[in-house]
């Protein structure tokens, strides 16, 4: 393995003032990002946001209208770099007919140092499916071997575009290890993803971005207190729009049989929840959490952009 050298900057990439366009869109709009050596910062925000373009800057792919874009400090399209640098992206195609070993040799081959093909396997769960061709692999499978051929490098940047999607239970949370594994070796992941409780278990720092702008940043305890208030989740009879105009409810969402409700307080909006319909059950209440923060912090921007 790499002996990695300490440098100065405490920092593996940073955007500062970064603006990018796309003919009259505004895909980021003078953002400043920062990712720490030794750290997992979860780039969140809906679709459209900006986060893929983010990623394509700091990845060299695309190149920002104004501001500076810097992998460890230099330009992220000097090869010296970009070698230090994996990325497990949702978009790009891979030969259905090569073979998960050959697959693995042939990322290998592009690096000076490579991680042995067998610590590959084992890391991203492949071990004994070495002579399946992609296209017989499963979804979850197929998701695993993207995320062997981002290690490939024995990155120190590692760039993880939605990781866990398509993957099951046990998968995930194998996934979920081998990230926290990678950030006690030192390595720094920028992970994007729609998976809340992912960012919430993973995350060291998180970023929320929308239209292009940072609407809030900070571990994602601090996130979660930006979304003051409770959550009750009940089976109930009453019509949602009857619950939606209780004094205090500000949201109400169905979950399949459940509705999920936010409230400033829990007490008051749950005995009127009773006064309405005796015979609701299933009742939980509990702080707001990640997701919750984050389609505050959303709803409010879509709000002042639509009032602007």
């Amino acid at each position: 393995m790499r002996v990695r050298h300490p440098e100065n900057s405490p920092l593996a990439a940073v955007l500062r003032n970064a603006t990018k366009r796309y003919g009259s869109i505004v895909a980021l709009d003078g953002i400043n990002l920062e990712i720490r050596k030794g750290e997992v910062l979860a780039l969140l925000g809906p679709n459209g946001a900006g986060k893929t373009t983010a990623v394509r800057l700091i990845l060299g792919l695309s190149r920002s209208d104004t501001g500076q874009v810097e992998v460890f400090g230099r330009s992220p399209l000097e090869a010296q770099h970009r070698m230090r640098t994996g990325a497990m992206m949702q978009i790009g195609k891979v030969p259905e007919t090569l073979r998960v070993a050959e697959h693995i040799d042939l990322f290998s081959s592009y690096y000076v140092d490579p991680l042995p093909r067998a610590e590959i396997m084992a890391r991203a769960g492949l071990t004994g499916i070495e002579q399946r061709k992609f296209g017989e692999l499963s979804g979850g499978q197929k998701q695993r071997l993207l995320f062997a051929l981002a290690i490939c490098g024995n990155p120190d940047l590692l760039v993880l575009d939605e990781p866990s999607a398509g993957l099951d239970v046990e998968s995930r949370r194998l996934l979920w290890d081998q990230i926290r594994r990678l950030v006690h070796e030192g390595r720094s992941i920028l992970l994007t993803t729609h998976y809340l409780e992912e960012a919430d278990a993973l995350a060291d720092r998180v970023v929320v971005i929308d239209r292009g702008k940072i609407l809030a940043e900070g571990t994602p305890a601090e996130i979660k207190k930006k979304a003051s208030g409770k959550r009750i989740r009940c089976s109930t009879l009453t019509d949602a729009g009857r619950i939606a105009g209780i004094p205090g409810v500000t949201s109400v969402e169905r979950d399949e049989d459940t509705l999920v409700i936010l409230a400033s307080a829990a007490e008051p909006v749950v005995r009127e929840l009773l006064t309405l319909d005796a015979s609701l059950t299933n009742l939980e209440v509990d702080s707001a959490g990640l997701e919750e923060a984050f389609l505050s912090l959303t709803r409010t921007n879509a709000q002042l952009e639509v009032a602007s």
